[in-house]
């Protein structure tokens, strides 16, 4: 599938959902509500979204710094952005790296490099979320019970982190492994004519080399780039935390009161499942995730409008930054050939 393709059905899921959410919630009474909307505050929720973006950007740099590189704001504010681009366009979100890792490569970053710094930035997310997952259980046990396909879900991520873990660490104790079924890879690929037999060499060599490149810098980060890494870690929690600071800024906004915390924990439940959905970006479920997770803590005929502006404003802005930057890049690729 290509890239338009993708990012046509990642809108059409996105119109669907909305338009979904919206008609099983709004009432006549809803725009009444609206209009008494805080628009400080509302204003407030978009600073939170440009404070993440500058917090995201800042723990880039660290990751870099650590793997012996040196990144600018201006070089990095693109990468941010793009990932939102990736993630909306691929199941599970995980399109982001692959296009981090060419717009860092374009700044003359290796492959190999580029792929240990996005991989421990999107590390650091997943791990931080897992470590609140079980306060959020707790708190949120009778919501759990209501929505019984989230328990079924949570086996479903249990897996996929256990096999995802058993893969990272032979990536690092056992490259050559990985140097082993990668050759494998590319020799079928060549069977099936998608590599020219006389660069499979090249292409096995090329590949080695970046394995060897990605597992020296994850131990790089253990060792002589251990202060930048503690550094980008504790950017990691600051960021999150302003990030997941916008949904009950949002409530706040509206008119209503809400327990900051309780709030922070439900949000934090939904923010790691949308990151194992296999729908593109998470859309669907990130909408209908929202609603559901608003509806605790405000009437229903205001959750659908809150989970869709909160979508529109925390992540659908960067998409359609990450959407231009990528439409420059292949505008330039085009103009190159």
């Amino acid at each position: 599938m290509t890239v338009r393709k993708s990012f046509s059905f990642f809108l059409a899921i996105v119109i669907v959902s909305i338009i979904g959410v919206l008609f099983s919630s709004v009432d006549s009474s809803t725009f009444d509500v609206l209009q008494k909307t805080n628009p400080v505050l509302l204003s407030f929720a978009f600073l939170l979204v440009a404070a993440g973006w500058l917090l995201d950007a800042f723990k880039f740099i660290c990751l870099a710094r650590a793997a012996g590189e040196k990144l600018t704001l201006k070089q990095t504010l693109p990468v941010i952005w793009i990932n939102y681009f990736g993630a909306a366009i691929t199941p599970m979100q995980s399109g982001g790296g692959p296009f981090q890792i060419y717009l860092l490569y374009k700044n003359n970053i290796s492959v190999g490099k580029s792929i240990a710094i996005t991989l421990v930035r999107t590390l650091q997310v997943i791990f931080l979320l897992a470590l609140i997952i079980p306060f959020s259980l707790v708190s949120e046990s009778d919501f759990i019970r209501r929505h019984s396909l989230i328990q079924w879900f949570a086996v479903y991520v249990i897996i996929f982190i256990a096999i995802s873990a058993v893969v990272l660490v032979i990536s690092v104790m056992r490259p050559q492994w990985i140097k082993r079924w990668s050759s494998g890879i590319l020799v079928r690929l060549k069977h099936f004519g998608l590599i020219n037999p006389r660069f499979l060499l090249h292409a096995v060599r090329w590949v080695n080399r970046e394995i060897d490149n990605y597992s020296s810098n994850i131990r790089l980060f253990m060792s002589t780039g251990r202060n930048w890494f503690i550094v980008s870690v504790i950017a990691a929690v600051i960021h999150l935390w302003v990030y997941m600071s916008i949904m009950p800024c949002l409530i706040i906004a509206a008119g209503f009161s809400v327990k900051y915390m309780q709030c922070m924990l439900a949000e934090s439940l939904l923010l790691f499942i949308l990151y194992f959905v296999p729908t593109l970006g998470g859309s669907g479920a990130a909408e209908g995730g929202a609603a559901a997770v608003f509806g605790l803590f405000v009437p229903w005929n205001l959750a659908g409008v809150m989970a869709v502006s909160w979508r529109l404003i925390s992540e659908y802005t960067g998409t359609a930054l990450g959407t231009v930057i990528a439409i420059n890049f292949s505008d330039g690729a085009v103009q190159k050939n």
